[in-house]
């Protein structure tokens, strides 16, 4: 299946792609892809170093005529989001991606690709292994845990790079040309609480939602897409309120940097209140599928009889609980007032773990201003302990502030038109990129981002353009030939 990706074109590109995506590469286990991106370096005779905390920086000279050109750091992460299809078998820490082409589209058979960042990375193998590709010095910078927290960028040794200008080639639109993008900081709400025994004479039953889109928890939230863990509260919220329903489980959701695509819970409700409680959440059911129809046309519920368990959630617990989430914020909190456009505020409430007596959720709060990150957290934490959570804030990450008077935005935007005879859109964006963290390493560095066209980023509907990785491939190489002198 891999095989016939390495014969798309452009070729250099593909080729060292599969090859990637043969390495099982989650965000936190990277020692394989690590080793990976040594062995590389290495077997083309080129300075490879690896710093502390697990980047590993490959130096590549001028070729002949651009010894006086700037350095350039070509920089793109390793590491990969690991989503699957509920119904798809697959084990992301032994197994690789399996790719299959779809007409112009690359993608993973139920997983998500890799292509965030895995593109960026196979283009920066091939500049670094091709001989005929004219280029001023290169560093490049293969930075680890981009996806749960960017600690490689946040513990990059200061004095590993000697660079003026940084590429990072982490953009999903190819007429895209980034000069800014978004803060985060992860906001853990958890608590402990006391079991209760099963009442007799009840029913249990396994609510499932399913079949929404999901997707990147920045560059989709704008979307409105349907989140599995707030929809499902909705359900709850409905049992607890109206019939005494009671909670055993939840599970929603799984990185804080994806929308949750699914939620499952096990509850319990009197058996003379049965029909009611499925009547009525059935009803409701239907009317969220009709606010979604639109955006969520797959959006899927299942009420299932199932086995009575012995323990239920503490009842003063499960109604502050569903309040809380009920209260908290999801989604866009605040559109730029400066950028038309540009999402400048969200939080993404990513997972949903209830069970024996723990609770834990994740959230992903993101900001390009960082007052108002910093806002918004404060609202988020205030709703979380006044339902007696414990509220942690951990993976605290800066925005990366534009600048329009970068010399490397010229020289690319000016490629860019000549390439393609229209002007690119020169944007910042919601996602969060490390290029912010890496200025803060070195704050004199000129930085641009710009990538191939990549759709569903973070879900499993992830797909990379062939024709836009062409388009891509053809303005790094061009990019490269004109980095401005010392």
């Amino acid at each position: 299946m891999n095989e016939a990706i390495k014969m798309l074109e452009p070729k250099a590109i593909w080729n060292n792609f599969a090859k990637l995506n043969a390495v099982p590469r989650p965000s936190k286990k990277e020692e394989r892809v690590i080793k990976f991106m040594q062995d590389f370096g290495k077997k083309l005779n080129l300075e490879t170093l690896t710093d502390q905390t697990g980047n590993v920086i490959i130096k590549k000279p001028a070729t002949k005529g651009f010894e006086n050109r700037k350095t350039v750091v070509l920089q793109s992460h390793l590491d990969m989001v690991h989503q699957k299809n509920n119904d798809t078998v697959f084990n992301f820490d032994t197994q690789g991606i399996e790719m299959h082409v779809d007409g112009d589209w690359v993608r993973a058979k139920g997983t998500t690709l890799g292509a965030d960042n895995g593109l960026g990375v196979a283009t920066i193998m091939a500049i670094l292994e091709a001989k005929d590709i004219e280029h001023p010095a290169i560093e490049a910078l293969f930075t680890i845990d981009e996806e749960t927290g960017m600690t490689g960028a946040k513990y990059l040794d200061n004095a590993i790079l000697e660079g003026e200008i940084l590429l990072n080639l982490d953009t999903e639109e190819d007429d895209e040309i980034g000069i800014g993008c978004a803060g985060g900081v992860d906001l853990t709400a958890s608590k402990k609480y006391t079991q209760e025994e099963t009442p007799s004479k009840s029913i249990a039953y396994q609510i499932t939602v399913n079949g929404l889109n999901g997707g990147h928890s920045g560059m989709d939230i704008i979307k409105g897409l349907g989140n599995a863990n707030k929809i499902m509260n909705r359900i709850l919220f409905l049992g607890h309120s109206q019939f005494g329903m009671r909670i055993h489980s939840i599970h929603g959701g799984g990185l804080r940097n994806a929308i949750p695509r699914e939620s499952k819970s096990v509850v319990v409700i009197d058996h003379v209140n049965e029909n009611a409680f499925i009547k009525a959440a059935n009803e409701l059911a239907e009317t969220i599928q009709q606010e979604y129809k639109s955006l969520e046309p797959n959006l899927k519920f299942s009420f299932e009889a199932t086995k009575l368990p012995e323990m239920l959630m503490n009842l003063n617990v499960q109604e502050t609980f569903l309040k809380a989430i009920e209260a908290a914020h999801n989604g866009v909190y605040r559109m730029s007032p400066s950028v038309d456009g540009l999402v400048e505020t969200s939080n993404n409430i990513a997972k949903i773990n209830v069970e024996n007596g723990e609770i834990e959720i994740l959230c992903l709060t993101r900001s390009s201003v960082e007052s108002t990150k910093v806002s918004l957290a404060q609202s988020l934490t205030s709703v979380f302990e006044l339902a007696d959570f414990s509220v942690e804030l951990s993976g605290d990450y800066p925005g990366w502030e534009p600048n329009p008077n970068s010399e490397i935005l010229q020289v690319l935007d000016r490629i860019y038109q000549e390439q393609n005879n229209e002007k690119a859109n020169i944007a910042a964006c919601h996602a969060g990129l490390e290029c912010g963290i890496l200025g803060s390493h070195y704050p004199n560095m000129d930085m641009v981002s710009f990538g191939p066209t990549i759709r569903g980023a973070h879900s499993p509907d992830e797909r990379a353009s062939i024709s836009s990785t062409q388009k891509f491939w053809e303005l790094t190489k061009e990019v490269l030939k004109q980095i401005p002198t010392k």
